[in-house]
């Protein structure tokens, strides 16, 4: 089933016409559609998804922890600092 999502100003040129609002019934039906279209992962693919980003943000905290905690210790080398 087809459903044309352009609306009514599809065909008109974009000049200095104000273009109608979408009525919400169709809003709905082109979120709808969209869904359809969407590939959903799997349960096995979230985990490793999941596990992914969680092991690269833990990396990423370590990096910035790391050069934090090394940038604070040369400035309070350099600087003086009790």
């Amino acid at each position: 089933m087809a459903i044309d999502t352009r609306g009514e100003t599809a065909d008109k040129p974009s000049g200095g016409e104000k273009k109608k609002r979408t009525s919400p019934a169709l809003f709905y039906r082109q979120v709808v559609n969209e869904l359809r279209k969407v590939i959903w992962p799997t349960r096995k693919d979230l985990v490793t998804y999941t596990t992914v980003v969680l092991i690269f943000v833990l990396i990423m905290v370590a990096i910035v922890y790391g050069l934090d905690s090394a940038l604070g210790w040369v400035v309070l080398r350099v600087f003086g600092g009790s």
